[in-house]
C-alpha cells in the first residue's frame, strides 16, 4: 500500500473518528502488537478505539472503500493470535464500547456491549440472584466480545455449556458496514441462526457491537469435592466413570503434580502437593440433590484408591478452593521464563492414554509440562515451559504443542476448545479437515466478507499451505501417530 493511498485513508477517517481515538505512534502501537499469544507480535499500522457502534460502521466502511485489513480485538487475552494485528491494517478494539445496556431479571437476560468484561456481567446479575454461566480462567479482564469470537467456555461450561449456549442474540456489522441483527428476544430466533454461526469465527465474519447473554438462577448450595491421587491414570479414568453414573458436575477439573506444587506456593489453597493429580468437582443444586451426587461420587472415587477426599461447602472454603485452579497460569509462570499453553479438546475416554502421551513428548521435546483442564467435557490446556530467550526452545516448545495438537485429532478431539484457530493452529486445521471442508469453509467467509478485509489470515488456512504443511510431514517422517486407531 503506498503512502499516498494510507494518507487519503487517514484524512478521511479522522473526518469521522476524533483523532484521540487513533493511535498512529510507534510507542503507542506498540502496546497492541499482540494478543495473549506474545510468540506473534506485529505492529498494525494504526489502532482505532471507537466510542459508538455508529464510528464502528464509518471505520468499516472506509476500510472497505480503502481496502484496508480490519482486525477486531477485545482486551487481547486470547492465546492463539486472533488479534494479531496486519502490519498494514487497522487495528479495531472494542473495549471503549463496554456499557451494561440491560439486565431484564423477568426474561432472564443482559444486553451488553463487546467491551464488558466477562465478570461485570455475573455482577451485574447478581442482584437478582442470577449469573452468566461461561466463565473462562481469564473472566476479570476478558470481554464478551471476545468471548464470542472464541466460543469461550470455561470452569462451568460441562454443565451450563460454552458461550455459544448462553447467547440469545447479536447486534453486528458486516463487512460494508450495515447494522445487522441475530437472534431474537424469545428462546428461539427467526430465520437461519446466524448468530452461532458468528460466535466462534474469530471476527472473520462481523463485527459484534451487542450481545444479549442467557443469565442463569443461583444455585440453592454448592459443594466442591477435592480428589486427590497418588497416579495420574486414575484420575483420568474418575473423570469419564463420574460422567457415567448420570451426575453432571457444575465443573470437574483436573490438576497434575507440577501444577498442583505451583498453586500451592503461590496461594496456598490447600492442595496435597504429593499427590499425581488433583479433580477439583463441583455440584450444586438443592441439599438433598448435593447429598446425593456426593455420595455417588465417593463410591466412584474409593473404587479408584482415591488418597485424598475433602468436601467444602462453606464459601469461603470454596472459594479458596478455586483460586488455586483460576490462578494455576499464573501460578505456573514463576517456573520458567515462558510458557506455551496449548488448548485442544479429546474424548473423555482417552484422557489417560493422552496424558501419557504428553508425558511422552515431553521427554522428547526436553520441555516439562504441567496440565491443568477442563478434564469433564475434555478440554486440555498442557502448559510447555521453556525459555524464549533460546531460539532451539521456542522451535522445540512450538513443534512439541502442535504435536499434542496432531495426537487430540488421532484419538478423536479437535484441535481447539474454545482458545480458537488465529494464526497458531493454521497447520493443524489441515489435519483436522480435509481439502473439501476448508473450501467450504472459505465459500462463507467470501459469502459474507468477499473483500477478505475482516481479520485476514486467520482460523481458516489457504489449501496451498495444507499441502505444505502434508509435504513436510512426509518429508520428516513425522506422521502423526500412525499407530492411533482413527475416528
Amino acid at each position: 500500500m503506498d503512502k499516498a493511498h494510507q494518507s487519503r485513508f487517514f484524512a478521511a477517517l479522522r473526518r469521522v473518528i476524533p483523532s484521540r481515538l487513533i493511535l498512529v505512534a510507534e510507542h503507542e502501537r506498540a502496546v497492541y502488537e499482540c494478543d495473549g499469544l506474545a510468540v506473534y507480535r506485529q505492529p498494525p499500522l494504526a489502532v482505532v478505539l471507537p466510542e459508538t457502534v455508529a464510528q464502528v460502521q464509518d471505520v468499516v466502511r472506509l476500510a472497505r472503500d480503502y481496502e484496508m485489513p480490519v482486525v477486531p480485538r477485545g482486551a487481547g487475552t486470547g492465546l492463539s493470535g486472533g488479534a494479531l494485528p496486519c502490519a498494514e491494517g487497522i487495528l479495531l478494539v472494542l473495549a471503549k464500547l463496554n456499557r451494561v445496556l440491560g439486565v431484564d431479571p423477568i426474561n432472564r437476560t443482559a444486553t451488553v456491549e463487546p467491551g464488558v468484561r466477562n465478570l461485570q456481567v455475573s455482577e451485574a446479575a447478581a442482584p437478582y440472584g442470577l449469573f452468566y454461566a461461561p466463565d473462562p480462567s481469564s473472566q476479570i479482564a476478558c470481554t464478551i466480545g471476545g468471548n464470542i469470537a472464541e466460543n469461550a467456555g470455561g470452569v462451568h461450561c460441562l454443565k451450563y455449556g460454552l458461550t455459544v449456549h448462553n447467547v440469545q442474540s447479536l447486534v453486528w456489522i458486516n463487512a460494508d458496514g450495515e447494522r445487522l441483527c441475530s437472534g431474537g428476544s424469545g428462546l428461539d430466533g427467526p430465520g437461519l441462526d446466524i448468530a452461532s454461526l458468528l460466535i466462534g469465527s474469530e471476527g472473520l465474519l462481523g463485527v459484534v457491537v451487542e450481545a444479549t447473554v442467557r443469565l442463569l438462577p443461583r444455585p440453592a448450595e454448592t459443594a466442591v469435592i477435592l480428589a486427590g491421587f497418588a497416579e495420574l491414570a486414575p484420575a483420568a479414568e474418575a473423570v469419564a466413570a463420574i460422567i457415567a453414573t448420570g451426575v453432571i458436575p457444575a465443573g470437574l477439573e483436573m490438576m497434575d503434580n507440577l501444577a498442583i506444587r505451583a498453586a500451592e506456593d503461590y496461594c496456598a489453597p490447600g492442595y496435597p502437593v504429593d499427590a499425581a493429580a488433583i479433580l477439583l468437582i463441583e455440584l450444586d443444586g438443592d441439599a438433598g440433590e448435593i447429598e446425593a451426587q456426593t455420595e455417588c461420587v465417593a463410591r466412584v472415587l474409593r473404587r479408584l484408591d482415591v488418597t485424598t477426599f475433602v468436601v467444602a461447602r462453606d464459601e469461603a472454603r470454596r472459594r479458596c478452593l478455586w483460586a488455586g485452579r483460576k490462578a494455576a497460569f499464573a501460578a505456573v509462570g514463576r517456573l520458567a521464563p515462558d510458557y506455551y499453553c496449548m488448548d485442544g479438546t479429546i474424548p473423555r475416554a482417552r484422557l489417560a492414554y493422552v496424558l501419557a502421551e504428553i508425558q511422552n513428548l515431553s521427554r522428547h521435546y526436553r520441555l516439562p509440562v504441567a496440565n491443568v483442564f477442563h478434564a469433564g467435557d475434555g478440554n486440555l490446556h498442557p502448559l510447555i515451559l521453556f525459555d524464549g530467550n533460546q531460539p532451539d526452545e521456542l522451535r522445540r516448545a512450538l513443534d512439541f504443542g502442535g504435536r499434542i495438537l496432531e495426537l487430540c485429532v488421532a484419538v478423536g478431539g479437535s484441535i481447539t476448545g474454545e482458545h480458537g484457530v488465529g494464526v497458531e493452529k493454521l497447520d493443524q486445521m489441515c489435519t483436522q479437515f480435509a481439502p473439501k471442508v476448508l473450501t467450504q469453509f472459505h465459500g462463507i467467509k467470501a459469502a459474507f466478507d468477499p473483500g477478505r478485509m475482516l481479520n485476514p489470515g486467520k482460523a481458516v488456512p489457504s489449501l496451498a499451505r495444507c499441502a505444505e504443511f502434508g509435504m513436510m510431514h512426509v518429508h520428516s517422517g513425522q506422521l502423526p501417530f500412525p499407530d492411533i486407531e482413527r475416528f
